[in-house]
């Protein structure tokens, strides 16, 4: 049931991602047009491909190196999630642990150095993202949630993380909200950063180190061109078509339609949606506590994920992950009613205590999505052309490993990343549409099923599992 204030709390609430809805935001590039010519050419503007050129540039200043963008940077996933810049590479510890077992230990090193160097990179450059790191708190909703955040502590230990229980007071003295029973706190292998400023800064540091950056730029195909690759770009109607002659590619367009049909089969674009609130009166904030400031997301099979902003708001997330038939992507999907409505009725029902709190933006995004929920990596076109997708999520922090690897890759040469089964291995493929739809679909109903039945998980869940394709929101 709709609560009474849940239709006043929406209606004021503006259609487009809070953090790219600033005055400050920077101005577009101009498109590329004519014919240019690259020692490096990177296809897309997010977190792949910002870091891509920007690390190619500082190993080698003179290498030339071209970025474009279908829009501008970071206005797809990159500028519209979270902002939970976290350590793991795997989409978790439990998950490394399933799909990679040999090597997981080297992984948890490799993430928590990735996540050192992102900070480190943000102080170098200067870019001003919030970058806070305050950890996360895992809570437990539900009684049956309980066995499992003692599970993920224990696994945890195991692997150095600095982690601790807490019973059902402790958690509400970190958050005070009624529907906690217990959590799990992870001191330092999160950070909360805004991420859009994390984007526009990556731009403005590539920029600043000489790299050349074109948006509203749109390759429209791609094929060898002798010793080379060339890429046919797009830049509007306004602009003249170009073309770009690049000894090496990254191709960094995350869930959007590949140029290389062989990804098709193993990327599925997933619908995210989120609220915003007004920032927080000192009252309201008094009333949750929330005083160091921790990601927090809850441990059922449709979890939620919130944080608070520098500025003392409430971004609330999660929960339903759609999938339109056929791969579909469209910007009419990035508003959906019934979601924002239960995303709406879930924070008040987490947060009693905020019941005249507004909502002031909403909007979703898609995210990619692999059967392994981490991502894979390959090259073509004789390895002049090299590629990294699958994220599902956790792409704020990973993206910055996966554009070390996708050098490594181009450079063609035998590294200790390049010998990971991370990287060397590929996720099971997606069936093919109307197997793809139906599987996914059933797998969110039985998940919600779960959610309602103190976890149990049916016999498809269960037959995923053992086909190693467990799948949550």
């Amino acid at each position: 049931m709709t609560l009474p204030h849940t239709g006043r709390a929406l209606a004021d609430a503006v259609p487009v991602p809070y953090w790219l809805d600033r005055p400050d935001r920077p101005d577009p590039l101009p498109p590329l047009t004519g014919p240019q010519h690259a020692d490096l050419l990177v296809i897309g503007g997010g977190y792949s491909g910002l870091w891509a050129a920007l690390l190619a540039k500082q190993a080698d200043p003179d290498r030339d190196v071209l970025l474009v963008d279908a829009g501008t940077c970071g206005w797809a996933a990159s500028g519209r999630n979270g902002g939970f810049c976290a350590a793991s590479l795997t989409h978790g510890l439990a998950n490394g642990v399933d799909r990679f077992p040999d090597e997981v230990g080297e992984l948890e090193r490799l993430g928590r150095e990735n996540l050192d160097a992102i900070a480190a990179t943000v102080a170098e450059f200067g870019i001003d993202c919030d970058f806070e790191r305050t950890g996360e708190l895992a809570v437990a909703v539900a009684p049956y949630q309980l066995a499992g955040l003692a599970a993920d502590a224990e696994l945890a230990g195991r692997y150095g993380h600095r982690v601790r229980l807490l019973d059902r007071d402790e958690v509400r003295a970190e958050v005070n909200s009624p529907t906690y029973l217990g959590g799990m706190v992870d001191a330092d292998r999160v950070a909360m950063l805004d991420p859009a400023k994390l984007a526009w800064g990556l731009r403005r540091a590539c920029i600043e180190l000489g790299v050349r950056v074109h948006e509203h730029t749109r390759v429209t195909g791609l094929r060898a061109d002798g010793g080379a690759l060339l890429a046919r770009t797009a830049g509007g109607p306004d602009a003249a078509p170009g073309s770009v002659r690049a000894r090496r590619v990254v191709l960094a367009t995350n869930a959007f339609p590949p140029l290389l049909r062989r990804l098709r089969a193993y990327v599925v674009p997933v619908y995210d949606h989120v609220l915003m609130t007004e920032p927080l009166t000192p009252a309201q904030r008094d009333a949750i506590g929330w005083r160091n400031r921790q990601g927090l997301a809850d441990t059922a099979n449709q979890f939620h994920y919130y944080r608070i902003t520098a500025d003392g708001r409430i971004l609330f997330g999660g929960y339903d992950a759609v999938y339109h038939y056929g791969n579909r992507v469209a910007p009419e999907l990035e508003q959906r009613h019934a979601t924002f409505t239960t995303l709406a009725e879930h924070f008040f029902t987490t947060f009693p205590q905020l019941a005249d709190v507004r909502f002031s933006h909403r909007w979703g995004g898609v995210i990619d999505t692999c059967t392994r929920f981490c991502p894979f990596f390959g090259t073509a076109y004789g390895g002049r052309l090299a590629y990294a997708a699958g994220y599902t999520g956790l792409g704020v922090g990973a993206t910055r490993f996966g554009a070390r690897v996708l050098l490594d890759l181009l450079a063609g040469g035998d590294t200790p990343l390049t010998r990971l089964d991370l990287v060397r291995t590929k996720p099971l493929p997606f069936p093919p549409e109307p197997v793809r739809a139906i599987g996914i679909n059933l797998t969110r109903w039985s998940l919600a099923r779960a959610d309602a039945r103190d976890g149990r998980r049916d016999l498809w869940l269960r037959t995923l599992d053992r086909l190693g394709l467990g799948f949550d929101s």
